[in-house]
């Protein structure tokens, strides 16, 4: 069984402005709703490539209720913990003439460390031993910074499987609970390790000082200069050429990608493989949308891994 859990989720509304400029009237050109946030991306992904995965987490309001409508019609299992506030609304902007985005996002609202702990509890009742939960995202407003550790910890003792994908304090203190896997992009590795990621080499040795410190997998996603990915041997991929539709996302349908092999017990090579073919599908995609499987199909074939030999 896959859970992914997602304590800020939010109601993505992605609009396409041609010639976006600030400080004057743009005219949107389309608009498309999407139940957000990162581990709900996750579940989506996983939809695509045919495996049901149960989404928890943190909702609220009319907004939360249309969210878990959603999921449940792409056939994702919701299971959330509801607060009376309304569920935050994040507003992305695609300009299709300059190829690029802009995000706006709403902070998640406080909620009583009450309700982190009912989250855990529900996952304590559905999880079993071997079992893996995706913690993605960021945590609400006010949290304590080792929300993430906690939470890892308590499944730790049950023999359940926590892959993180957190940024800034939440994945600082939440790797010193030692998850099964973590997925920084450049900057947060940077942070982690305090030393220079500027070369492909520097990148995978900071990724196998992780992987030595005690994390099992690290997997780094470097946006078009593709992946480094660590456990027992350090591969890398420098991804593939294709058209933009959004780069939202991408790092979340690499998650996914992971956690279906994983899951399905490819090779770690092969889950490599399809983790950058099903993230460079996601970013031929507007908004965030999962990809399409007959791209991951596709890309697959054409996929860049290549073993590096660091000094250990």
């Amino acid at each position: 069984m896959i859970i992914t859990v997602t304590l800020t989720p939010a109601l993505d509304k992605t609009v396409t402005i041609p010639d976006f400029e600030t400080g004057k009237l743009n005219r949107i050109a389309s608009i498309r709703l999407d139940a957000g946030g990162k581990g709900i991306n996750v579940s989506k992904v996983l939809g695509v490539l045919g495996m049901q995965s149960t989404a928890m987490g943190i909702l609220g309001g009319s907004t939360g209720e249309w969210i878990e409508q959603q999921l449940r019609l792409a056939g994702i299992l919701p299971d959330f913990v509801h607060v009376p506030r309304e569920t935050r609304t994040n507003l992305k902007i695609i300009d299709p003439v300059r190829s690029c985005n802009t995000d706006i996002n709403e902070p998640g609202d406080p909620v009583d460390f009450s309700v982190y702990e009912e989250v855990v509890s529900r996952i304590l009742a559905r999880a079993r031993e071997g079992d893996i939960v995706v913690f993605a995202g960021k945590a609400p407003q006010k949290a304590p910074d080792n929300l993430y550790g906690t939470m890892i910890r308590s499944l730790s003792a049950h023999g359940i499987r926590s892959f993180l994908d957190a940024d800034d304090a939440s994945l600082a203190q939440g790797i010193q609970a030692f998850p099964d896997l973590i997925k920084p992009n450049l900057e947060e590795l940077s942070r982690l390790v305090n030393a220079p990621t500027e070369s492909i080499s520097d990148v995978a040795q900071a990724a196998l000082s992780l992987h030595q410190g005690g994390i099992r997998t690290v997997i780094v996603s470097l946006g078009a200069r593709g992946a480094v990915f660590v456990r027992d041997h350090v591969l890398y991929s420098p991804g593939v050429s294709v058209p933009v539709g959004s780069t939202v996302g991408a790092g979340d349908a690499m998650m996914a990608a992971f956690c279906y092999g994983e899951s399905v017990g490819l090779s770690f090579e092969e889950t490599c493989r399809l983790s950058v073919a099903v993230s460079a599908a996601k970013v031929m995609q507007s908004g965030t949308q999962p990809p399409d499987r007959k791209d991951i199909d596709a890309l697959l074939g054409v996929i860049p891994l290549s073993e590096l030999t660091l000094s250990r």
